[in-house]
């Protein structure tokens, strides 16, 4: 029996307790995916650059970007990042930055090592071996600042963007079964229904990468969503939960036009590539930040992917 008690305070690396049940963080507050962002963990650009080949096995994205041939440019990508971050500061929004690792350039997106849950952070898997060392920075910054680490994946792979709150304890799960695996995704289903959570699992191409590409929050009641991608038993549930759907075309979705961040009180995180859904936000009554960040979703990934919200208010 003391195994199905077991006290966060006593276990650092899994504060889970064991059929349900586990406590609130208490410092911190993430319970949603559209309530007043306050916190934020984000990576160092100071270490980012394009892993390449290296990398491409594991991104249709990346892909793409090397067969039109772009180039890297370390100086555009710092000022890129910075004008994200002046973004967020703008917002009310207190930035925290992940410990550089100069071994693991691609952990500026980090949505991708861990992602948060109203009991804690959970510590995931990466699929392409040249990133698995991003759980190391991820967990340190946790542990140093007094967020609880709820559980670790231990089941295959699995990647925080494939982990997308819609609405109060119920989640997608998505997977691809190359960057996120169904093995991983049904241990996460488990916990989280332990503690009272209705999950539906979203199955997808692995062209598509993660969830969060084709479906992202924008407020408690609206979304924006992919409409092309986006299987119709997605689609369903979501109007099943009374949300409003904003369309993402699709080939702006394929640029990582839908992948934008929430900051609460109708204010969204966009990038400048995402003019149609941005004049479609607008048009709804949304302001939008939109930064050029070509340099960081030529690489694969987009706002959202790099950020890790730590701290919302109740939406």
């Amino acid at each position: 029996m003391a195994d199905r008690q077991t006290s966060p305070q006593n276990s650092p690396l899994r504060g889970r307790v064991i059929g349900g049940g586990t406590p609130l963080m208490k410092k911190w507050n993430l319970a949603s995916e559209s309530g007043a962002l306050k916190d934020v963990l984000l990576g160092p650009a100071e270490g980012f650059r394009w892993m390449g080949l290296e990398n491409a096995a594991w991104s249709s994205l990346v892909r793409d970007t090397m067969r039109k041939g772009y180039k890297f440019d370390k100086q555009l990508a710092m000022r890129q990042h910075r004008e994200m971050v002046n973004a967020y500061e703008d917002a009310g929004v207190n930035c925290h930055f992940l410990p550089l690792d100069e071994h693991n350039p691609y952990q500026v997106y980090a949505r991708d090592s861990s992602f948060m849950t109203p009991y804690g952070a959970v510590i995931c898997q990466m699929a392409n071996p040249r990133r698995r060392g991003e759980y190391a920075s991820c967990l340190r910054f946790y542990l140093e600042n007094d967020i609880p680490v709820y559980d670790m994946v231990s089941s295959g792979n699995f990647e925080g963007g494939d982990f997308n709150i819609i609405a109060d304890k119920t989640a997608l799960i998505g997977y691809t079964d190359h960057r996120s695996e169904e093995i991983s995704a049904r241990q996460i289903s488990e916990w989280m229904r332990d503690e009272g959570w209705e999950i539906k699992f979203a199955p997808i191409d692995q062209f598509y990468v993660h969830i969060d590409l084709m479906v992202c929050m924008l407020n408690e009641h609206v979304a924006a969503v992919c409409l092309e991608t986006t299987e119709d038993d997605i689609i369903d549930f979501l109007k099943q939960k009374k949300i409003e759907i904003i369309p993402a075309t699709f080939k702006e979705t394929m640029a990582l036009g839908c992948n934008v961040v929430a900051l609460g009180k109708d204010r969204i995180l966009s990038t400048l590539g995402a003019k149609d859904l941005n004049a479609k936000l607008r048009a709804n009554g949304f302001t939008v930040y939109d930064p050029d960040m070509t340099m960081f979703t030529w690489a694969g990934g987009g706002v959202h992917c790099m950020c890790q919200p730590l701290n919302r208010e109740a939406a």
